[in-house]
């Protein structure tokens, strides 16, 4: 039988799988999750950076997300060493470069870590999560972005990647509900966090502030900590949320659902695409915010 909240899965004896698991999110999540008591694994195609994570959290296994056959060895270790045993997936692997239009290599590794990291994810992962459904309860979480949904302009690469990281955890959401209502998927959307891939230190997270005074970079007001998105997810699987829309310290919850709602109307008021950043519709957007 399900549990009464996907949040019960943060408890002793249960194993959480983490890609991306060597620094900002990914090893706030850890850590979380060890600190119930978890088994923990964590994935990073980064050798250093997975060196520094401490025994007593995770163990770690190196890997490049967008190979699918990484993800063989990946599983092979997951059954050798832990059972086969999922309670918590966590596809959060990925990468935020800048690619235009006239940089097709760009575009193929962007799409490949992006996308592929999650597709090959359930694909080599979900049969383990399965195999032990209902008797066990499991949460997929997959790592989406702001910039999936209002499709902001100055980044088509990332942005087109994570729309389709979206449409895949709808997808798998909906499969999951009948033959495995005992699987929940959760789409973690964060705020401005203070990662490397937003201008923090690698691995910098709350409670590693000598990180981020090692890059000579001060944390702005405006970020979250990783630990601060981790809290808020735990927060939404205990409400049984699918969608986990993280605000931050100058983005509210009422200002993204506004956001998101301007974007959908460009397809229900036919007006031009990303109007929310043409001239001609600035007063518009801005009066609708307000």
């Amino acid at each position: 039988m399900a549990s009464s909240s996907p949040a019960a899965i943060f408890k002793a004896g249960n194993t959480a799988v983490i890609t991306g698991g060597a620094s900002g999110i990914g090893l706030a999540l850890a850590k979380k999750c060890a600190g119930y008591g978890m088994k923990v694994l964590v994935a990073d195609w980064n050798a250093e950076l997975l060196a520094k994570v401490p025994a007593d959290v995770a163990a770690t296994h190196q890997m490049d997300v967008s190979q699918a056959g990484d993800w063989a060895g990946f599983r092979e270790k997951i059954q050798k060493e832990f059972g086969g045993k999922i309670n918590l997936l966590a596809l959060n692997a990925g990468t935020g470069a800048k690619h235009s239009f006239d940089s097709p290599e760009g575009f193929e590794k962007i799409l490949n870590v992006n996308i592929f990291g999650v597709v090959y994810g359930i694909t080599h992962l979900l049969p383990l999560i399965k195999s032990s459904s209902p008797k066990e309860d499991s949460a997929i979480v997959i790592t989406g972005s702001k910039q999936g949904i209002t499709n902001p302009p100055g980044n088509p690469a990332y942005n087109a990647s994570k729309a389709a990281v979206k449409s895949l955890a709808e997808q798998l959401s909906y499969d999951l509900r009948t033959d495995h209502p005992s699987v929940s998927v959760h789409l973690l959307v964060p705020g401005w966090t203070w990662t490397g891939l937003a201008g923090g230190q690698p691995g910098a997270g709350r409670d590693t502030t000598a990180g981020a005074a090692a890059n000579e970079k001060t944390k702005p007001d405006a970020p979250w900590w990783p630990e601060d998105v981790v809290e808020y997810l735990e927060k939404k699987m205990a409400e049984k949320q699918f969608w986990v829309i993280c605000p931050d310290n100058e983005v509210t919850e009422e200002m993204d659902k506004k956001r998101m709602a301007w974007s959908a109307g460009d397809v229900v008021n036919g007006r031009l695409p990303l109007s929310r950043w043409r001239e001609e519709y600035k007063e518009k957007a801005a009066e609708f915010m307000k």
